[in-house]
């Protein structure tokens, strides 16, 4: 659950079945109370069909955690984090990054690294084609240390120059649940 339809349609869901929740946010909803395990099968059934799906074993609501500390972090705010990026998950899930690494490897088939890049780049396309903001203006929105390091980056995931695939507007950009 990485959107703000996505949480819609959990508060949708747990409100149709008349479960009782203190909040749904991004990847995590608190349910209040005890729930009838056919109430979760009903949702479980419910999610599926807008796409989503209910996790219960510990591995996979963490990994989920650690993809919606990331897109959290990179689409939602624009604060710098004043650590480097696993000193930041560490903190922020209390768990041990070559853990939190190794384990989103193996389930996710990608590095954190790559994962997050992939996102700041997914976040830098959607800047490019807002065009409120120039390229220079984007390399400091999204931190990077130079306009430099932000093409050099975007090349090596696109394929393309900032630039060139400004031009090619039409370009569909990857939902967020697909990157």
């Amino acid at each position: 659950m990485v959107c703000i339809r996505c949480q819609m349609v959990v508060r949708a869901e747990l409100e149709k079945l008349g479960i009782q929740y203190s909040y749904v946010k991004i990847g995590e909803a608190n349910i209040l109370g005890d729930v009838h395990p056919e109430e979760l099968v009903q949702l479980s059934v419910a999610l599926k069909k807008s796409g989503l799906e209910l996790m219960d074993d510990k591995k996979s609501i963490l990994v989920e955690k650690i993809k919606n500390v990331i897109v959290e972090l990179v689409h939602y705010t624009d604060d710098q984090i004043k650590v480097n990026l696993s000193d930041y998950l560490s903190e922020k899930l209390g768990y041990d990054y070559t853990y939190m690494a190794n384990l989103f490897s193996e389930v996710k088939g990608i590095t954190i690294e790559k994962f997050y890049l992939s996102h700041k780049i997914e976040r830098v396309k959607e800047l490019i084609v807002y065009d409120e903001l120039n390229l220079t203006e984007i390399s400091y929105k999204m931190h990077y240390s130079s306009v430099a390091h932000l093409s050099n980056q975007f090349k090596k995931i696109t394929g393309l120059t900032p630039s060139h695939f400004k031009k090619l507007r039409n370009k569909r950009r990857d939902s967020l649940d697909n990157v």
